[in-house]
């Protein structure tokens, strides 16, 4: 397996699978099986990877059908007593993988500012994007898109958490975005620590800076929509996800319970759990799969008529590990501290451990699978 020369930075891994895209359906040796040239398998592959986890099909680059019904996510506010934040922090955690805090330190003109500068990236010519960004899994702009050439330039960018750039010129000015991105940092560790208290298990991350990885994935949309549908955008798992409210936005999630509709207070931070964390709490709490998707801006609602832009885009972070990582279940040795009213004593391992590299490619190339990838990690 290749490894970082940077502690911060992802290199770009030498599959040992040979290609990024999974093997097509072993033929039928009935004469008349329509599998039968190699062409033909490879288009059924394409369009088995496209379809989402779900009971029912749909066909490939149709959008995915979204909840009628949008909710409030629960709210943590971070002035509470610990007490309380770690009550509903777990109650959250165990009933829907997802919350909006509020009473953060993060300021609304500083998340503004980063998002300019983002939308100034994507404005960039294409040569451009290529030499400031070049595609470095899972760093750089996603070129992924198959038959799709006008999205040559990509509609989402992954940086890591410096907001690096390969060239050594300071023309795109992204401090606001590096700024942004370190207090967004802070934010996710401090969320990962309170978690761990509610939860019960001690937490692995702590302030050491080997022990985790961020990554801040900006995604491009269109009229107020997701550009892209989740089946096909890149994923990658995570510990948590943060995304800033600038403005009322309505987004679709896929969660544990299936697709969710949430609309977060301005200058709240959604954050997910993702399948790193449920690992840890050895499933006691639910997940998000990927990152929120963008379903509609509200921003009428709010008086500002100029935001209804053809463009518009979302900023995520992701705390995440880094890539020699191994992920297993973090046993309590003692109840937690949040009384659930269930039976609290150690509870038998529900995952095998596995190396967090082979499941992040995997993750990432085969992007929303048919069913959930930590399925076959399952004891």
């Amino acid at each position: 397996m290749a490894s970082s020369t940077h502690e911060h930075h992802l290199h770009h891994l030498p599959t040992p699978y040979g290609t990024t895209t999974a093997p097509p359906p072993t033929p039928s040796t009935q004469p008349n099986n329509l599998l039968s040239t190699s062409e033909a398998a490879d288009s059924l592959s394409r369009l088995l990877h496209r379809i989402p986890p779900t009971l029912s099909l749909s066909f490939p680059g149709r959008r995915q059908s979204q909840p009628s019904t949008t909710t409030s996510p629960p709210l943590i506010s971070l002035s509470d007593p610990k007490p309380t934040i770690h009550s509903n922090l777990f109650s959250a955690a165990k009933q829907h993988g997802f919350f909006q805090l509020t009473n953060h330190s993060i300021s609304s003109q500083l998340a503004t500012s980063a998002e300019s500068e983002s939308s100034s990236i994507f404005n960039l010519p294409h040569d451009e994007k290529q030499r400031y960004f070049p595609k470095n899994w899972p760093l750089g702009f996603d070129n992924d898109d198959d038959d799709d050439e006008d999205n040559v330039n990509g509609k989402s960018l992954c940086l890591d958490s410096s907001c690096s750039v390969e060239s050594n010129s300071t023309d795109l000015g992204l401090t606001s975005l590096r700024e942004f991105t370190c207090q967004m940092e802070k934010l996710g560790l401090q969320v990962i620590e309170e978690l761990a208290c509610a939860v019960g298990f001690e937490n692995p991350v702590g302030d050491g800076r080997t022990r985790f990885s961020s990554l801040m994935w900006i995604s491009e949309s269109e009229g107020g929509l997701s550009s892209k549908p989740l089946s096909s955008s890149p994923l990658y798992p995570f510990v948590i996800g943060l995304s800033f409210q600038i403005r009322c936005r309505k987004y679709s999630m896929l969660a544990d319970s299936g697709w969710v509709s949430v609309s977060p207070q301005m200058d709240s931070v959604l954050v997910t759990l993702g399948d790193v964390a449920q690992v840890w709490s050895n499933g006691k709490v639910k997940k998000v799969r990927g990152r929120p998707v963008l379903a509609a801006t509200a921003d009428l609602a709010e008086g500002n008529s100029n935001t209804s832009n053809s463009h518009c885009l979302s900023m995520a972070l992701l705390v995440t590990l880094p890539l020699e990582s191994t992920v297993t279940p973090l046993l309590p040795k003692s109840p937690p501290p949040v009384d659930d009213g269930e039976n609290n004593s150690e509870s038998p391992p529900m995952f095998n451990p596995f190396s967090f590299e082979d499941y992040a490619w995997r993750v990432y190339h085969e992007r929303l699978l048919l069913k959930d990838p930590l399925v076959r990690y399952r004891l």
